[in-house]
């Protein structure tokens, strides 16, 4: 597949700039890959494509307020710093990237908050606009890490283009967020609330939850046509014994494995074993997955509306196959669909 194949015009009023009033009020696509049929349905209406025993599989990865703003010293330069991951909490190194990168130098100091509380020391360059902080505080690792975030604010995407504002410190998170450590949101688990996930219990439908902490390397344009040659970044994943296990079972038994959006897929096939079943894996994954590929765990998946080019996309392609995908994004454009991390969702079934 070459990467001109995942064009598509979408103009920029279709980006959604805000959530729904109600996390499952959102519209939901779902696509039948065997008849080729297409419904169109609420997000919450997700409960009548599923029975009991069938299984959700979420990411509870939880995002931390990446974004900040700092001052140069002398000069007072407005500088914005992206928290990507602490590097040695007793040492306070974090990799972060600046902007504007050229006026950032080793050496430098940076200067947070109101009342410049807080300090970091420029100490490394690691890319073109990426560096090394060593953040001057004394004081317990809590406490630090405190200090820190409440300087940050949710990092939205790039495509969403305004200010952050209160609703976003709630909504750019899933319910069931938990383990700290990523930069965004996994989009497709925004749609779940707890009153749907309630009703999922009822039915007697099974959730496993599996972290895979999202990086920015998922927003990161792709500068090679053959994709083969592009390579994602890494991001640091857990699967546990008890993750597996209700995942094993639900494939033992022939039931619906449903994989809530394309950081679980790369997750799962990252940890997929063998006869389909999922291993219990703790480590980092850089899986690169388009068109065509042969989906070990999930059975079927859910996901929002991506970009053009975006891996997100052509995760999405893999798994719903290619032409039947794109002809449904075009579709998605005509019935005015909204796209991006606020938008609305998709669900491809294998019937």
């Amino acid at each position: 597949m070459k990467l001109s194949q995942f064009k598509f015009k979408l103009p920029e009023e279709k980006i959604a700039l805000h959530p729904t009033k109600y996390r499952d009020e959102s519209r939901l696509m779902v696509l039948h890959k065997k008849s080729e049929k297409i419904d169109h349905v609420m997000f919450k209406d997700i409960l009548n494509y599923f029975d009991e025993k069938d299984v959700f599989i979420f990411n509870d990865t939880k995002v931390f307020p990446a974004r900040l703003y700092g001052n140069k010293e002398k000069t007072g330069a407005r500088i914005e710093v992206f928290l990507l991951r602490e590097l040695n909490e007793e040492l306070r190194l974090w990799d972060v990237l600046v902007d504007p990168a050229r006026k950032i130098r080793i050496g430098n100091k940076l200067y947070f908050g109101d009342d410049d509380s807080m300090v970091a020391e420029v100490i490394d360059n690691t890319t073109s606009r990426g560096r090394t902080l060593r953040f001057l505080y004394d004081g317990p690792h809590d406490e630090f890490k405190k200090a820190l975030y409440a300087l940050g604010e949710p990092p939205l995407p790039y495509f969403i283009k305004r200010p952050v504002e209160e609703e976003d410190v709630e909504r750019f998170q899933t319910i069931f967020a938990k383990n700290e450590g990523a930069v965004t949101v996994p989009t497709a688990g925004l749609h779940f609330s707890r009153e749907l996930m309630k009703r999922m219990e009822i039915k007697g439908i099974d959730f496993s939850f599996i972290t895979l902490h999202a990086g920015l390397g998922n927003f990161r344009d792709i500068d090679v046509e053959d994709l083969t040659k592009h390579k994602m970044d890494s991001e640091q994943m857990f699967v546990t014994d008890e993750a597996a296990d209700i995942v094993n079972r639900a494939k033992d038994a022939g039931r619906n494995v449903c994989a809530v959006g394309t950081t679980v897929i790369r997750a799962t096939e990252t940890a997929a074993g063998t006869e389909g079943h999922l291993k219990p894996f703790e480590g980092w994954t850089n899986k690169f997955i388009f068109p065509p590929y042969d989906f070990q765990v999930a059975t079927s998946m859910i996901s929002n509306f991506h970009l053009p080019y975006s891996t997100l996309l052509m995760i999405v392609a893999a798994f719903g196959g290619y032409d039947f995908v794109m002809d449904a994004y075009d579709i998605a454009l005509k019935e005015d669909y909204r796209f991006g991390t606020y938008g609305d969702a998709m669900l491809i079934l294998n019937d």
